[in-house]
């Protein structure tokens, strides 16, 4: 249960708000606005996504530069309101096609009218967009794509990029094409996140691979869709050895995930037999599979690193970074952060 929803730009303005039960004061956008903005507790650069402030708990996720909040003063499962926080996003980012701070202060209208829908008197009540076509009448106005302002790294998924996932696709689930037509098309996208820790020396230390496929299908009538997966596929830690290797872009051996889960509408009758998923896309962007690897394998990139003294006040750093794949591939966006020491005064 929550009391309250909305969603705040980069410089805090306050973009979309709804109270459902008047139970947390009117300005709490504001002051998580500034409590965020200058989070200094027990050392840490950014806020987490759940805190308590004068008996108010604020929970949020960063979305392509925007801030989704909602707030409450009873205690609730995090878990379960940052996912309500994402799956809004997702639905309307399904209607509007494109989510930023132009197409959410163009189409307000419909903004309000899916959050009634979405959430009644502090409930979550449905957060499909097949369902709420049969309640959302109100067309979209649609952002061109081409006009989008670079935005800083922020994601549903993860950090570090900028954009959402599937956002390949940025036309609305709803709108058809100009002269009314509709394309039929469908789109996967796999998105990974890896996470490596480097000894000093370059060596891996500890590897893990978060990854989902990502499906967003315009297609009508609802038909049956059939996903291959690789059919030497094994899930579980005990089905042997996987090594990837980014320089020749190839596998060797099988693929290994640590456990997997799938979307309510995808169907495992031939899973085991052909690893075959089976499934009726609903309408908007959907997660048909999340899975997860701590098997070996070899990282995209490669880290070395040595600090030396350079007097009693100064460290010399030298961070190096190697690409493991292949000359023909090219890594778009790389973005490289390096923490100082708290007290650090000047780097050069």
């Amino acid at each position: 249960m929550i009391s309250q929803f909305f969603v705040l730009s980069q410089r805090g303005d306050n973009i979309v708000f709804r109270d459902y039960r008047g139970e947390v004061q009117k300005g709490s956008a504001e002051i998580f606005f500034r409590k965020v903005k200058f989070w200094k507790d027990d050392g840490q650069e950014e806020a987490p996504p759940v805190f308590n402030l004068d008996g108010v708990n604020y929970f949020h996720v960063k979305v392509v530069g925007l801030l989704f909040v909602a707030t409450t003063r009873v205690n609730v499962s995090p878990s379960l309101v940052l996912e309500l926080l994402q799956r809004i996003a997702r639905v309307i980012k399904d209607y509007l096609g494109i989510l930023n701070e132009d197409s959410l202060r163009k189409n307000f209208v419909l903004v309000y009218e899916l959050l009634d829908e979405v959430i009644d008197f502090g409930y979550a009540q449905t957060t499909s967009t097949e369902v709420l076509k049969s309640y959302v009448f109100n067309e979209p106005i649609v952002v061109d794509a081409a006009r989008l302002q670079p935005l800083n790294p922020a994601a549903i998924f993860m950090q570090g990029t900028k954009r959402m996932p599937g956002t390949a696709v940025t036309k609305s689930v709803v709108a058809n094409e100009p002269g009314g037509r509709r394309r039929e098309e469908i789109f996967v996208d796999i998105i990974e996140k890896i996470s490596v820790t480097f000894s000093s020396s370059g060596y891996i230390l500890t590897s893990e691979i978060d990854g989902t496929i990502q499906m967003k299908s315009y297609l009508t009538g609802n038909p049956e869709i059939r996903l291959a997966l690789n059919e030497d596929l094994s899930i579980g830690r005990g089905g042997g050895r996987s090594i990837y290797d980014y320089r020749s872009s190839s596998g060797s051996g099988v693929v290994i995930l640590d456990d997997c889960n799938f979307h309510e509408s995808v169907r495992l009758d031939n899973f085991e037999v052909d690893r075959t998923l089976t499934l009726v896309p609903p309408d908007g962007e959907f997660p048909v599979m999340n899975y997860r690897m701590t098997q070996e394998f070899k990282p995209p990139f490669r880290i070395n690193t040595l600090i030396e003294e350079a007097g009693s006040l100064k460290a010399e750093v030298i961070l190096k970074i190697s690409a493991e794949f292949s000359s023909s591939i090219i890594a778009n966006t790389i973005a490289i952060q390096m923490p100082l020491p708290k007290y650090t005064i000047r780097y050069e």
